[in-house]
């Protein structure tokens, strides 16, 4: 499963088949993505640092969930195109909403095929710099925890647009980021004001009733998650899984069906399917054997193993462990 790379200074455009190698390129927070549908995965990332700022665009033919954590320097504005659908942190995503992540903090996203992301990842000494130069230091909030704000569809489209755009620039002629420190500067400027200009007036989203159900529901599919990663190593049950959460088999079911799109069995599966992945990427025939990875991630049947590893990733475990170690 080759991925091609464009490796330069400012500007990094990787395109990800695999979801082990998510974090190519991105040294600013950590993706655990895992693939909800049996498909090729075909991701696109394109990457343009701006000395203190940086611009990521996400793209993913198919659903996915992930959970990046922010590096603990860094304030991140998270948008969608307007034809974007998902949830974050159980929230649907909506054309009139962006998405604050405080520094060092996680969030969820599940998104369909079609998905379409723009990250801006400010380092905060950087941003107070910019804004104790223009006395507008009160100007920007940092929340204590990830939130949606509403900003009208109106602001959201053309702040999306503006990323788009400087997206679209780095691609056609990488070098006017790379070799020109002045455009850079100059990008970060204008980010943090367009950043200022979508923030004016803001309001905090309040949830109707559905969104507050499918909120419920991401956090009783997260418990449980988190639960069944801590006991890796045991025989776990439904019924082990609805005590974490503190539900019922059938509020279990109906939570993640709704929000992964598969019973909790087979998403659980498929999670460890991915730790497995992973780790036999990184590592090597005389490192580790198959044998050993699938036991450590509760695989006891191998021959069942195997089967679901290559209907999930193209490959039998034992090719992926044969392959050059991807860090």
């Amino acid at each position: 499963m080759p991925n091609a790379k464009i490796d330069t200074s400012a500007v990094e455009i990787i395109e990800i088949d695999d979801p082990a190698i998510a974090n190519a390129g991105v040294e600013l927070l950590h993706q655990d993505v895992v693939q909800l549908q049996r498909e090729p995965l075909k991701g696109h990332q394109v990457i343009v640092r701006l000395d203190g700022a940086t611009v990521l665009y996400h793209s993913t033919n198919q659903r996915v969930r992930t959970r990046p954590i922010l590096d603990s320097h860094l304030l991140g504005y998270v948008i969608f195109s307007p034809t974007t659908a998902g949830t974050v942190d159980g929230l649907p995503i909506r054309p009139d909403t962006l998405f604050i992540v405080p520094p060092g903090a996680e969030i969820g996203f599940v998104t369909d095929s079609g998905y379409e992301s723009i990250g801006f990842l400010l380092d905060t000494e950087e941003l107070h710099t910019h804004l104790l130069a223009r006395s507008r230091e009160n100007e920007f909030r940092v929340p204590h925890r990830s939130e949606a704000i509403c900003v009208g569809a109106e602001r959201s489209r053309k702040l999306f647009t503006w990323g788009q755009g400087l997206i679209e620039t780095a691609v056609r002629q990488p070098e006017i980021f790379n070799l020109y420190k002045e455009q850079r500067t100059s990008a970060r400027g204008d980010l943090i004001e367009t950043l200022l200009t979508t923030l004016a007036g803001a309001q905090a989203l309040e949830p109707d009733r559905s969104e507050r159900t499918s909120q419920m529901q991401s956090t009783i599919v997260q418990a449980a998650e988190q639960f069944a990663l801590a006991h890796v190593g045991d025989r776990l049950y439904v019924t082990d899984l609805c005590s974490a959460a503190g539900v019922s088999e059938r509020a279990l079911e109906y939570a993640f069906r709704a929000v992964m799109g598969l019973s909790p069995v087979a998403y659980l599966s498929r999670l460890r399917l991915h730790r497995v992945h992973a780790t036999l990427l990184a590592a090597t025939p005389d490192t580790t054997t198959v044998t050993i990875e699938a036991l450590n991630w509760g695989f006891w049947h191998l021959g069942d193993f195997s089967k679901a590893y290559k209907q999930c990733f193209g490959e039998l475990p034992s090719e992926t462990l044969c392959r050059s170690p991807v860090r």
